[in-house]
C-alpha cells in the first residue's frame, strides 16, 4: 500500500510538470501574444459561461444551498463587468506607452511595453468559486498568459462542472482545471510558473508564498482579515443598518470583505441595535426563502458555533448541524479580548463593541494586522479624512459596505497580512504584466561624454545633466 501510495503521488507530480511543461512550449510559440487572438478566446470564454450559467447557478445551489439571484448578483455580475471591460479595453492596455527620456539617452526615445508573464497558476477559493476561479484568470488571459486553475475541493459540483466547460472548450495547453485537494495543489506549488494568484486565508497564503519563494516566482496574494466598521454618532442609522445587514449576511457572513464586527458610538448604541435587529428579522434570512447560505463544511460550523456566547447573543444564535445553518447572530456586549474579535470570523456573526473616543478605536485596529476592508459610517467630513489617512487597510467604503469590489476602475486588494498585489480591470492585467523598459536610439550622433579621455569638461557636463 505504501508503495502505492507512493507511485499515486509520483505520478501526480510528473502529471504537474508536464502539463506546466506543455504550457509552457504553447506560450513560447507566441500564441498568445496576438491581441486579436487574446479577445477571441475572451469573448469564446464569455460565450461558454454564459451558455453554461444556469447549470453554474444551479451546482452552487447544490454545493452550499445559495438562492440563483444571489448566485447571479455575487458571482456572475462582476465576472461579466470584468470579462467585458477585457474585450473592450484590451487593445488600450497592451499599447506601448512613451515615456520621458533623460539628457544622458539623448536623442533616444523611451517606450513601456506591457509582456505577458508566461505560465500562471490560479488557485482560488470555495466561497465564490466561480468569481474568484475566472476573474483572475479572465486577467491572466487578457494579458497574454497561459493559466491553470485550481479551484476548491469544498464545492466539488461547481469544481467539476467548471473543469469539463474549460476542458471541453479549450487546449489545456492554454487554459485548463486541475481538481482535488491539498495533494494537488501541493504538487502544482511546486512547478516553476511564471506567477501564482492565490485566494484563500492568511495562514495558507503564507504556505503559497513560501512555496514560490523557492523557485523566485511573483504571487499575489488575496487573503482576509478582520474588517472593521465604525459607525459615527451622525450616521444615518437607518441606511446604515439596511447596507451593513446585507453586506454581513450575504452568502452568510462567507465573504473575504464582509464587515467582521463593529465599533458604534455609545450615545448611538441602542438605537443601533435595535435598528439591527429590526432589520434582520424583516430580511427572513433562510435557506427555504434562497436569500441565505449553508456554512461550507462542518468543520466551519463547528469553529464558528464556538465562538457565539449565549449570553452576548442580541439576534439570532439558533443553529443546525445537520443542515450546516447558523442564523444570522448578533453579539452585544463583546469585549476587545473576547474570542470572536481573535481572528477572521468568516461567518454569519456580527459582534458589537462601542466607542467614546474615535482616537481609541484606530489604536484598536493598528494594533492588530491591516485588514483588508474598512466601512466608515458618517456625514463628517474631516472624520472621514481623519479615518483614511492615519489607518492602513486594503480599500473600502464611506457610507456602504461590500460594494467597492464590484468597481473595476478600482484596483482590489490587500496589504500586509491582508493580502499582496492587487486586481480588477486594468490592475488586473498589471498584475500579470511584466513592464519592460525600452529606449531606441539613433546612430546619426553619438555624445563623446563618456568616452575615453575624460576631460575636466565632460565630468561637469554629467554632473549637469544628473542636476548636480
Amino acid at each position: 500500500m505504501k508503495d502505492l501510495i507512493n507511485h499515486e503521488k509520483q505520478y501526480s507530480s510528473i502529471t504537474a510538470r508536464v502539463l506546466v511543461d506543455q504550457q509552457k512550449a504553447y506560450f513560447n510559440s507566441n500564441a498568445t501574444k496576438s491581441i486579436n487572438f487574446r479577445i477571441e478566446q475572451l469573448k469564446k470564454l464569455r460565450s461558454i459561461i454564459q451558455a453554461h450559467e444556469k447549470e453554474l447557478i444551479e451546482t452552487i445551489h447544490k454545493d452550499f444551498q445559495k438562492g440563483a439571484f444571489n448566485a447571479f448578483l455575487t458571482e456572475f455580475g462582476g465576472l461579466y463587468k470584468n470579462l467585458n471591460q477585457a474585450i473592450k479595453d484590451i487593445k488600450k492596455w497592451s499599447k506601448a506607452r512613451r515615456a520621458p527620456t533623460d539628457l544622458i539617452n539623448f536623442p533616444g526615445r523611451s517606450y513601456i511595453i506591457p509582456e505577458p508573464l508566461g505560465v500562471c497558476l490560479v488557485i482560488s477559493s470555495w466561497n465564490y468559486p466561480i468569481n474568484l476561479s475566472m476573474v483572475p484568470a479572465i486577467a491572466a488571459l487578457a494579458a497574454g498568459n497561459t493559466v491553470v486553475i485550481k479551484p476548491s475541493e469544498l464545492t466539488s459540483h461547481t469544481s467539476k462542472l467548471l473543469s469539463n466547460m474549460i476542458k471541453t472548450n479549450f487546449d489545456p495547453s492554454y487554459l485548463t482545471v486541475v481538481e482535488g485537494g491539498v495533494e494537488e495543489t501541493t504538487d502544482l506549488l511546486a512547478q516553476n510558473f511564471d506567477k501564482i494568484f492565490f485566494t484563500g486565508s492568511s495562514p495558507v497564503g503564507k504556505i503559497v508564498y513560501q512555496a514560490a519563494a523557492k523557485n523566485l516566482i511573483p504571487v499575489t496574494l488575496e487573503l482576509g482579515g478582520k474588517s472593521p466598521v465604525i459607525i459615527a454618532p451622525d450616521a444615518n442609522i437607518k441606511i446604515c443598518v439596511k447596507r451593513l445587514v446585507w453586506a454581513k449576511f450575504i452568502n452568510a457572513g462567507q465573504t473575504c470583505i464582509a464587515p467582521d464586527y463593529v465599533f458604534v458610538h455609545e450615545t448611538i448604541e441602542k438605537v443601533f441595535l435595535n435598528e439591527l435587529k429590526k432589520e434582520i428579522e424583516a430580511c427572513q434570512y433562510s435557506l427555504s426563502n434562497q436569500n441565505y447560505a449553508q456554512v461550507i463544511s462542518e468543520k466551519h460550523f463547528i469553529r464558528l458555533t464556538n465562538l457565539i456566547e449565549p449570553e452576548k447573543v442580541l439576534v439570532g444564535g439558533k443553529h443546525d448541524k445537520f443542515n450546516r445553518y447558523i442564523a444570522p447572530t448578533v453579539l452585544a456586549n463583546v469585549s476587545e479580548y473576547d474570542n470572536v474579535m481573535q481572528d477572521e470570523i468568516f461567518g454569519p456573526i456580527l459582534p458589537v463593541l462601542t466607542y467614546t473616543d474615535i482616537d481609541h478605536v484606530i489604536l484598536f485596529i493598528k494594533s492588530r494586522p491591516k485588514p483588508l476592508s474598512l466601512y466608515l459610517f458618517t456625514e463628517n467630513e474631516s472624520l472621514s479624512k481623519k479615518i483614511i489617512s492615519e489607518v492602513s487597510f486594503g480599500g473600502g467604503i464611506v457610507n456602504d459596505a461590500l460594494t467597492h469590489f464590484v468597481n473595476d476602475n478600482l484596483p482590489f486588494g490587500g496589504v500586509g497580512n491582508s493580502g499582496i498585489g492587487s486586481y480588477h480591470g486594468e490592475a488586473g492585467f498589471r498584475s500579470f504584466s511584466h513592464y519592460k523598459g525600452i529606449i531606441k536610439k539613433p546612430t546619426w550622433f553619438e555624445f563623446p561624454l563618456k568616452y575615453y579621455p575624460y576631460h575636466n569638461w565632460k565630468f561637469w557636463m554629467i554632473k549637469r545633466a544628473l542636476g548636480l
